[in-house]
């Protein structure tokens, strides 16, 4: 699938699952080739891509989320906290240096970047609407100034292609929901490279 968005024919993914996208995608690449448009990666099919493309990178395999989380900064071993990787764009819930769930994150960009540091909780928001940039920031849960940790429905749909305004954002609404709940005020945050 990173090899199809290289040449154009995908542009969500890479999903990890064979589904109908990739095989039209596939059969698209196979016609525009001269080849049996079987929708199926034979080895032609397969060693005429690997001719187009570059081995994909690591954000080029993980665009949509599912990268292997870094290990947690040794400030997130006590207590109960989010810690969340810039390095590796994951945040761990953990308690008492136990993970209990990980999520694929995204970040400000370079004008509006996330801060780093040790923070807390300090409110809450089911339904937030940022005054500032007029959007959604659901299950919203601030701890420094204007930036949360909260869902995003445009990280849901575009994956890494964007970035938010300095919140961490989470793609998986049942995920970031789940979250929600547990975490309370006074909870910390660790936000490192």
């Amino acid at each position: 699938q990173a090899r199809l968005r290289q040449v154009e024919w995908l542009v969500d993914g890479p999903t990890g699952t064979y589904d109908d996208l990739t095989e039209r995608a596939v059969r698209g690449f196979q016609g525009k080739r001269g080849l049996p448009r079987t929708g199926r990666t034979d080895t032609v099919t397969w060693q005429r891509l690997l001719g187009m493309t570059h081995e994909p990178g690591t954000w080029e395999l993980y665009l949509m989320g599912g990268q292997p989380a870094a290990a947690p900064d040794p400030r997130c071993m006590t207590g109960r906290v989010l810690c969340v990787s810039k390095t590796s764009r994951t945040l761990r819930w953990m308690i008492d240096g136990r993970t209990l769930s990980t999520m694929p994150v995204r970040f400000g960009s370079q004008y509006t970047p996330t801060r780093e540091g040790v923070f807390e909780v300090y409110w809450k928001s089911r339904h937030h609407v940022s005054t500032l940039y007029d959007s959604a920031m659901p299950y919203a849960m601030f701890f420094s100034g204007g930036q949360a940790v909260h869902y995003s429905e445009d990280f849901a749909a575009r994956g890494y292609a964007g970035a938010s305004h300095g919140c961490v954002n989470v793609r998986d609404e049942a995920a970031v929901a789940d979250l929600y709940a547990q975490v309370r005020n006074g909870d910390k945050v660790v936000v490192y490279r």
